[in-house]
């Protein structure tokens, strides 16, 4: 089978970083890029020896899908017209700016028929991946997510920006209706909150802490699952994951004794502790995700990471966001009363 065209929009920092793993990918055949930005086509040029379209239609008649690496607001002006010209479209978080333009994507896109995934990359990420032959029923979510600071991204807060990784995969993890938000944040260095922790409460029980912060001094990604059989800690960074489980002794799939550490509980008697290092497979995980969306569009299925996802990511996102500007707005109420 042919490989798919297709064509880069955005080859600044993370754009390169696409165009790299297109060309790695044999499912796609890169047509070439858009940017308006004279420095970042030249390198992009000279590292890939891409082509350089001169505006997005041109760029449009010549693909089967389009891959959107570009700055958030401009994510629905090319969406939607990548969309109304029938091709299909791999956008990089967040899908939108607001929720509005999203739900107006998610529109355009079952009128034309075509496939939209969103680049939540975490879900491929090893660590995460070595989990899903594991049952996850979590009833308490920790998250870190700290990024020391770096003036790109700044258009959007920190809860668009970094949060909102954490936020699909939890959404994803939970699978049941937010409940309630609360939060805070502080805009430090930019217009928007630079560090911000929300706490989310689920329909089903399970309540999610997670702090976010791009100011911070050392890099953190990491979030651990509390569920009652298990401890589950992932580290997005190092790419590994641990899983501690408590067995009753009579449990019947009990691990080999050399493998447990015995303690006594107060109320429930001899309970046994094991802890599990599942594997961590090394994946290109950007990669990894322009190779599904491709896989995708060739066999006609749902992509991994839908735009409804993208969308459900977007709207907490934001109910994050009222809640901060809720607040802080309180604060500074009673600051001048």
């Amino acid at each position: 089978m042919a490989a798919l065209r297709i064509g880069l929009l955005g080859a600044g920092h993370l754009g390169k970083i696409h165009l790299k793993c297109i060309l790695a990918t044999a499912k796609w055949r890169l047509a070439g890029f858009y940017d308006p930005d004279h420095q970042n086509a030249t390198t992009a040029i000279a590292q890939y020896q891409a082509r350089r379209f001169t505006s997005v239609a041109a760029l449009l008649r010549e693909v089967d899908a389009v891959d959107i690496v570009t700055p958030t607001p401009s994510h629905y002006r090319l969406a939607a017209q990548a969309i109304r010209a029938g091709k299909h479209v791999f956008i990089e978080k967040p899908v939108t700016q607001t929720l509005s333009q999203g739900l107006r994507l998610l529109q355009l896109a079952e009128q034309a028929g075509v496939k939209v995934q969103i680049g939540h990359v975490e879900r491929f990420n090893p660590a995460y991946l070595a989990l899903r032959d594991m049952l996850l029923q979590p009833m308490f979510i920790e998250s870190h997510r700290l990024a020391v600071f770096q003036p790109r991204g700044t258009e959007v807060s920190v809860i668009l920006d970094l949060m909102i990784h954490d936020l699909d995969l939890v959404l994803h993890l939970v699978g049941s209706p937010v409940k309630s938000v609360s939060a805070s944040g502080v805009a430090v260095l930019s217009q928007t909150p630079d560090i911000a922790n929300a706490r989310v409460e689920f329909a089903n029980g399970c309540v999610a802490n997670l702090t976010a912060s791009r100011i911070s001094m050392k890099q953190m990604r990491k979030m651990r699952l509390f569920q009652r059989d298990a401890y589950i800690s992932l580290d997005f960074l190092d790419k590994t994951a641990q899983i501690v489980r408590l067995f009753d002794q009579n449990a019947q799939d009990l691990p080999p004794l050399d493998q447990l550490m015995e303690f006594e509980t107060p109320a429930a008697g001899k309970k046994w502790l094991h802890l599990q290092m599942p594997d961590a497979t090394p994946v290109n995980a950007i990669q990894m995700e322009l190779e599904t969306f491709a896989e995708s569009i060739l066999s006609d299925k749902q992509t991994p990471v839908p735009l409804r996802d993208g969308l459900e990511a977007l709207r907490l996102a934001h109910r994050i966001l009222r809640e901060i500007e809720k607040r802080n707005a309180d604060v500074l109420q009673k600051a001048i009363v």
